[in-house]
């Protein structure tokens, strides 16, 4: 028996660890998903295509094969994608296979989204403009489903085997408007269109990611600094008496592979401070330093899934302290 015809075909930018997430969910599903690899590295994609994620050679053959774009980059890329997905749609007005959905999902200031809004609207390309956001980490089929037999199959309920983020929207369009699939898509991706105004999803994972990495950058520089001190011990007492280690402990082992993401976060979370809430900065300008810190260090060529250092706090706080140390000596 042949296989059935695929529900649509879907486009990522990029494949990192959280657009292959979302590529095998949406392939679970029933969904045919393509990327560019352009300048990414082989094993880059080997890992596409061994999830059975069709990759094609150009931006252009991209938007030509998909009806949706989901752009997943670090924060700096996030205008720059956009652009690639306009520029592979000049001279267009209309497709025949209808308006290319493009959704910004990236972790960016209401005011930068805003903009890209802006230079998709411009361009007159036919494409329709979804901001979007990731609350929690990468969809990931769950231990009981991977143990079955029937769980990847595309009729499963797929919030029972799989484990999802929650991806609010907000804007004038809905993926759940598209014909045909939509709604389908729409629940696959544990979406919840939040607002029709542009910047309302992208200004909540600011609030969100501050309160979550921003707790992270505190962890790191108290916990550093305890090192130093020579009382990490104590302090790992105090908190887990009160039931806060664990998160803290969690988040700092588990962020050095993306610090150098999260760089750019923390200066778009500032910018959003300042520009919606009324704040100065300086909180976030300095947890952006904090990262900035751990990326130049030997924890920032940690890759997921293939750790070596900062596992555990104190070897976290090992290599941040020799690194500060080092920097001391090198400007006296």
């Amino acid at each position: 028996m042949s296989a059935p015809a695929p529900l649509a075909k879907i486009g990522i930018l990029s494949i990192g660890d959280m657009g292959m997430g979302i590529a095998k969910l949406l392939i679970a599903k029933g969904f045919a998903v393509a990327t560019n690899c352009k300048g990414r590295s082989q094993e880059t994609i080997d890992r596409a295509q061994a999830a059975h994620v069709e990759v094609l050679k150009s931006d252009v053959e991209l938007t030509d094969a998909c009806s949706v774009i989901l752009s997943v980059v670090p924060p700096r890329d996030a205008l720059a994608t956009a652009t690639r997905v306009v520029e592979s749609l000049v001279g267009l007005s209309q497709r025949d296979a209808g308006p290319l959905y493009l959704v910004d999902l990236n972790a960016v200031a209401p005011s930068t989204v805003r903009q890209t809004a802006e230079l998709v609207a411009k361009s007159r390309a036919p494409i329709r403009f979804v901001d979007g956001c990731i609350l929690g980490g990468p969809p990931s089929l769950k231990k009981s489903a991977e143990e079955g037999s029937s769980s990847s199959d595309a009729d499963a309920d797929i919030s029972k085997s799989w484990s999802r983020p929650s991806i609010p929207t907000s804007g004038p369009h809905k993926l759940s408007d598209i014909g045909g699939y939509g709604e389908t898509l729409a629940a696959t991706l544990n979406t919840r269109h939040i607002s029709p105004e542009v910047g309302a999803a992208s200004g909540l994972k600011m609030c969100f990611a501050s309160t979550t990495k921003g707790f992270t950058a505190l962890a790191i520089q108290s916990f550093t600094t305890a090192q130093k001190l020579g009382v990490l011990d104590e302090l790992k007492q105090e908190l887990a008496d009160r039931g806060a280690w664990e998160r803290a402990a969690g988040g700092v082992t588990a962020m050095a592979p993306k610090a150098y993401r999260w760089v750019r976060e923390m200066e778009e979370i500032a910018r959003t401070f300042e520009e919606d809430g009324g704040f100065a900065p300086d909180s976030f300008t300095g947890a952006a330093k904090v990262f900035q810190a751990v990326a130049d260090s030997e924890l920032g060529n940690e890759k997921i899934g293939k750790r070596k250092r900062g596992t555990t706090v104190e070897d976290v706080t090992e290599v941040l302290s020799e690194g500060m140390d080092k920097r001391k000596k090198k400007n006296v």
